[in-house]
C-alpha cells in the first residue's frame, strides 16, 4: 500500500455492450486489474485473456512475486504490463508494487489461481464501483465446487476478488506488510472508515487449492502458514 460447468445463461444477464457505451458516454471511471502471482503458469494465461476481453478494464498488471516457473513468460506473451520481483514478498507486498504507478480510478484485484473466470464475473465486480453504487465489491464463489464454495461461505470477506476505488486502496498503510492477510487489512480499513461495500456472487468460479498445487503435506503446511498470517492481521 480454482469449477464445475454450469449454464452461463441461467446466472448472467449483464449486457456488456450497453455497459461499455454507458461508461464511455458518461466519462465514468477507468479500471486497472492487478494480479499478484507466484508460480501460476498453468492458470494465469486464461485469466489475462478474460480480462483483456472486458471493455471496462483499461490495463492489466501482473506482479510476479518471485516466481520460478513460466508465469512471467505467459503474461508477457499476452502483452500486459509485468512487474517481476526477484524475491517473494507476499501478496500484500506484490499488490503494493502493482499500485505504485497506476493512474486509474478503480483497481480490480484478481487471484492468479482462478479456474472458470468469465467476462461476466469481471463485470459483476467492476460495474458497481465504476457506476458509483459502491466503493468496494467483494466477490464470493458460488456453485463452483464444494470445497471452495464452503470456505467462502465460512469467511466470505477473505475473498481475493475485489474491485476498489484507488483512492481507498492507497490509504491502506498496512497493505505492504500483509503477506497473506491483505484482505484482512483492507477489511479493517473499510470498516473503520465506513466505506460502501457490496458482496457479489460469482457463479461457477473456483480456484486451485494449495493441496492441489503442492501436494497434501506441503499444501497443508502452506495453508497453515497462510492462516497464521491472516490471524496476525486480525
Amino acid at each position: 500500500m480454482k469449477p464445475s460447468k454450469i449454464s452461463e445463461k441461467a446466472h448472467f444477464t449483464i449486457d456488456q455492450t450497453s455497459i461499455q457505451n454507458k461508461v464511455v458516454s458518461s466519462g465514468r471511471l477507468t479500471t486497472t486489474a492487478i494480479i499478484a502471482a507466484y508460480n501460476e503458469e498453468k492458470t494465469i494465461g486464461p485469466i489475462i485473456d478474460v480480462l483483456n476481453e472486458v471493455p471496462l478494464i483499461a490495463n492489466v498488471i501482473v506482479v510476479s512475486d518471485g516466481s520460478k516457473d513460466k508465469t512471467v513468460d505467459v503474461a508477457r506473451d499476452r502483452n500486459v504490463e509485468v512487474i517481476e520481483l526477484v524475491n517473494n514478498v507476499g501478496k500484500g507486498g506484490a499488490l503494493y508494487r502493482g499500485l505504485e504507478n497506476i493512474r486509474s480510478d478503480v483497481v480490480l484485484l484478481i487471484d492468479a489461481d482462478l479456474v472458470g473466470l468469465r467476462t461476466q464475473h469481471v463485470l459483476r465486480l467492476v460495474e458497481p464501483v465504476v457506476g458509483g453504487e459502491a466503493d468496494v465489491t467483494i466477490g464470493v464463489f458460488e456453485e463452483g465446487r464444494f470445497a471452495t464454495d464452503f470456505a467462502q461461505k465460512i469467511a466470505p470477506l477473505l475473498s481475493g476478488q475485489r474491485a476498489i476505488r484507488t483512492e481507498v486502496l492507497k490509504h491502506i498503510s498496512e497493505m505492504e506488510i500483509a503477506r497473506f492477510g491483505v484482505e484482512v487489512a483492507i477489511n479493517r480499513y473499510i470498516k473503520k472508515e465506513g466505506i460502501k461495500v457490496k458482496v457479489i456472487k460469482l457463479p461457477g468460479l473456483t480456484h486451485v487449492m494449495k493441496e492441489e498445487k503442492l501436494g497434501i503435506v506441503k499444501g497443508l503446511k502452506e495453508r497453515v502458514k497462510m492462516y497464521w498470517e491472516i490471524l496476525k492481521n486480525l
